[in-house]
């Protein structure tokens, strides 16, 4: 087939006879400053890697600050970015692109757009079979414009708020309508995402449902008879423990997990995770009285997390939108059940009693009656760990495997297509290219 790098045609194998050459794109991946920030891409990632089917390597664009002084937070952190870096064997180039206040949603495609065309023009990837953007907006379209500019077709990843909140705005709007269209192929990680997409105006035949997998070797039941307990006693865990994981801003809804506390006194609760609600919260346990049964972890890095789900009782999971929440099948596969809002792709997988309970509502009141009807009919620890065996990545990774090929096998765009496109983005959205 012929391969395209940096608008110049290879000549080289049929995709058939060796493995398929990818280039991802995303900004949401883990660095040497936030080695948690989209570790549910990475993981992905190394599942597909790990199947010695591709090559694969990652552009993963980090906004651009000119301080790394720490008085600036999390500002200073994109600072502290390595230009490249080598992640699990993976190849990673982090260019900066600029972020602007205020109007920054609207015109982000273009800027990250810019920053890709100069990274490949100055490094070129060399031949690549196809562009794997994850999150829309503003990754797929600028990962759109690139693809055209190659002549390389281009999958774009949708995973939650990239569909399901930033359409509300018309230009985003536009600008993704424009990038599905000029994909090769979508993929959304839960069925809800696909028929938000669908209703966006997306080919339905274009889209592939992916869900994301959990790691059953790195998260798994603490081994018995006495390692659950053992995790429990380092921890200075005292009553049943309620475990609440993610940023602490207000989507997480960490809150009502605290302020269910005075009506559940023979709980306690772990909350793991950095963010700028932490004061808030560390005051409404204050005020509710029950500090003395919440504790903050700060950020814990993903490998740390198996031990505290083995000694958690129960998952909470607050959110008021999540398209695939990871958290929810790391701890069911160490045997923790959940209890979660049935947002999005969450009923998809709290999708049977041994899972955990979906409640009804996101509310205070519903956290309780969850918990409570946990305890009332417990699947028990093995059952729990069995619900979250049905999702490894060896599925997942034989579908993208297969989507890619088909893609690759097809008849590739010609060098140069992307100087005149067929299908122009509008002129009222063009602020994007």
């Amino acid at each position: 087939m012929t391969a395209v790098a940096s608008g110049h045609a290879v000549e080289d194998q049929p995709v058939a006879d060796r493995r398929l050459r990818l280039l991802t794109i995303t900004t949401l991946y883990p660095n040497a400053a936030a080695p948690s920030h989209g570790i549910f891409v990475e993981n992905r990632l190394r599942a597909l890697v790990s199947s010695g089917a591709v090559d694969l390597k990652v552009i993963a664009p980090v906004p651009w600050f000119p301080s790394a002084n720490p008085v600036f937070g999390r500002y200073a952190a994109h600072a502290r970015v390595p230009a490249a870096e080598d992640r699990h064997g993976i190849a990673l180039t982090h260019p900066r692109y600029l972020t602007i206040p205020h109007i920054g949603m609207s015109v982000a495609p273009a800027l990250l757009y810019a920053a890709l065309r100069r990274t490949v023009e100055h490094d070129p990837p060399g031949p690549i079979d196809l562009i794997d953007a994850h999150y829309v907006y503003p990754d797929g379209v600028a990962a759109a414009l690139l693809g055209r500019q190659l002549g390389v077709p281009v999958v774009i990843t949708a995973r939650g708020s990239d569909v399901s909140l930033i359409p509300r705005y018309s230009l985003p709007r536009r600008q993704i309508q424009w990038a599905t269209r000029q994909a090769a192929g979508l993929i959304t990680v839960c069925g809800a995402l696909k028929d938000a997409l669908i209703e966006l105006g997306s080919d339905p035949d274009k889209i592939q449902v992916i869900r994301n997998g959990v790691d059953l070797h790195s998260f798994r039941p603490a081994p018995e008879p006495d390692g659950r307990a053992a995790i429990r006693a380092r921890l200075g865990v005292q009553r049943k423990l309620l475990v609440s994981v993610g940023l602490l801003i207000e989507r997480k809804g960490h809150r009502y997990a605290i302020e269910a506390l005075p009506r559940l006194p023979e709980w306690e609760l772990i909350i793991a995770g950095s963010g700028p609600d932490r004061a808030m919260l560390e005051a409404l346990a204050a005020r509710l009285a029950v500090a003395d049964r919440v504790r903050f972890l700060g950020a814990v890095p993903h490998d740390e997390l198996p031990p505290l789900y083995n000694a958690a009782d129960a998952l909470v999971l607050a959110s008021s939108r999540e398209g695939w929440a990871n958290v929810l099948l790391e701890a069911m596969a160490c045997g923790t059940p959940v209890v979660a809002t049935a947002v999005w792709g969450t009923p998809e997988v709290v999708s049977g009693a041994e899972a955990g309970v979906l409640m009804r509502e996101r509310s205070v009141d519903a956290v309780v009656e969850a918990l409570q009807a946990l305890e009332r009919c417990h699947p028990g620890r093995a059952a729990t760990r069995a619900h979250a065996e049905r999702f490894s990545w060896e599925q997942t990774t034989r579908d993208q495997i297969a989507l890619f090929s088909r893609i690759a096998l097809a008849r590739p765009l010609p060098a140069g297509q992307g100087t005149q496109p067929a299908d122009a983005m509008p002129a009222d959205a063009r602020s994007a290219r």
